[in-house]
């Protein structure tokens, strides 16, 4: 079963949407398998991270800007090279363990896309596979 979200996001953030993974999960009906989170986006991708303090967000944002500047060198016409960069190096999918109808997260852990080119309207994808 596939759920479709459309999540705003900011010019540049990472927005918490591990409520949205519960949902798709607890929708699709199914005890136990495999949640796949998918964003088809080439700016934005994903990760799961501590959503309890929210400096390491702001960290986070901070050490993938310094690891992946713009460069005046890059050649992409549409300006957002640094965005594509820090997007591959995110990922675009993640796969999370689904036990009674619920993705299994750590207890500090979150779902975040993650936006590098925005304010945009995001396609986030949610696929569980019964297990």
């Amino acid at each position: 079963m596939k759920t479709e979200f459309i999540v705003a996001t900011p010019a540049e953030g990472l927005v918490d949407v591990t409520d949205l993974v519960r949902r798709a999960a607890s929708e699709a009906g199914v005890n136990s398998g495999l949640a796949v989170v998918f964003c088809p986006h080439t700016t934005a991708g994903l990760t799961i991270n501590e959503n309890a303090d929210p400096d390491v967000v702001t960290d986070i944002l901070l050490g993938l800007r310094q690891a992946y500047p713009d460069r005046p060198e890059f050649r992409h016409r549409e300006g957002n090279s640094a965005a594509h960069l820090k997007a591959a190096a995110m990922g675009s999918s993640l796969s999370i363990i689904v036990e009674n109808g619920a993705p299994v997260l750590g207890t500090w852990q979150g779902v975040y896309l993650c936006e590098f080119d925005g304010p945009r309207r995001r396609r986030l994808l949610v696929g569980i596979i019964p297990g």
